[in-house]
């Protein structure tokens, strides 16, 4: 890569397409999930999270950075609530048995889906600012995360091609898919506190749908 195509790279700004198919995502899972693992009428998340896309992206294209990032985090805040709802209901659904373990299997893996794209964008959000902040900054790599690119010397990130890189959406998604597989950082270890906090969540969050389609298993065996 020569260093007219970086800097044509690194000064591009960062496609929002990506974040909003992960919060139409979060829709179309939760449309897909049994009404008794679904707080409130099946309808409601997705439209809150389309009549709150609108404005944010309108903010997004008008300039108007304040109302866009407090929008963004609303929208983050409303899906994980939501999250976290289902994962109760999925609990409480446990020793009913009223759900088959097809079923059941099927909802964990939904869940399991939206818990990793709920924390992507929570990362992709607030790391170093914002994916605004990142862009006008052109700083190299994550003020929250420490990835590979940033570990590997100033000299040799040439031979890398990644003299200029920074982290995208799907960075974040790698991330967050790790840890929820993992139950822990993998090799993206995490700097800031806010990222240790909601990554201590997520694996929380994680870990329970898993050990609940275990015990389910198991049960049936």
């Amino acid at each position: 890569m020569t260093d007219q195509n970086q800097h044509q790279h690194i000064d591009k700004p960062e496609p929002r397409w990506q974040a909003l198919a992960a919060f139409l995502a979060i829709g179309g899972i939760y449309l897909a999930l049994p009404a008794n693992l679904i707080i409130g009428p099946i309808w409601l998340l997705p439209t809150l999270i389309v009549l709150l896309l609108i404005p944010t992206i309108m903010s997004h294209k008008t300039g108007r950075r304040s109302l866009n990032r407090i929008l963004g985090i609303a929208i983050n805040g409303i899906t994980t609530i939501a999250l976290i709802g289902s994962v109760v209901l999925l609990v409480r659904a446990l020793p009913s048995h009223k759900e088959s373990p097809l079923a059941l299997l099927r909802s964990g893996g939904l869940l399991w889906l939206a818990n990793v794209i709920v924390f992507t964008l929570w990362y992709w959000r607030l790391d170093g600012g914002g994916p605004t902040v990142r862009h006008e900054e052109k700083k190299f790599g994550s003020t929250s995360f420490l990835f590979p690119q940033m570990q590997i010397p100033h000299d040799e990130r040439q031979q890398f091609e990644c003299l200029r890189w920074r982290p995208r959406f799907v960075d974040y998604f790698f991330v967050a898919f790790t840890q929820s597989s993992t139950f822990g950082p993998t090799d993206a270890p995490l700097l800031a506190r806010w990222a240790k906090i909601l990554a201590m969540i997520q694996i929380f969050i994680s870990l329970s749908i898993v050990i609940l389609l275990i015990s389910r298993a198991v049960g049936v065996l």
